[in-house]
């Protein structure tokens, strides 16, 4: 009993440290052929936008506004998976129930 709770702990350590090392890593999501880049944290915190000066013209705004969705979508999707990675290496493949993961 007292193995499960000491590996308990170390798990409980592991993931603090995985959450503070999700919060300082970025991912980048590009669209539009890398004409719009969100940069976004780990854990999905938008850091910044860049959009190439060509799209800054009014009749492109509409245009300019979904390619910051999609390049928003992409970083979500690449930080989603960054996360899961951390986790995975964290609990050693373990399936963890819902509420318990990050």
């Amino acid at each position: 009993m007292f193995d499960i709770m000491k590996q308990a702990q170390q798990l409980q350590s592991r993931m603090q440290s995985l959450q503070a090392e999700l919060e300082t890593a970025e991912v980048e999501g590009r669209a539009g052929g890398g004409l719009v880049a969100v940069v976004m944290s780990g854990k999905g915190e938008v850091k910044k936008v860049s959009i190439d000066p060509s799209l800054m013209k009014e009749n492109e705004r509409e245009v300019l506004e979904d390619l910051i969705v999609a390049a928003s979508a992409d970083a979500k999707a690449k930080a989603e998976a960054l996360a899961a990675e951390k986790m995975k290496s964290v609990t050693g493949g373990l399936a963890l129930p819902p509420g318990l993961g990050l």
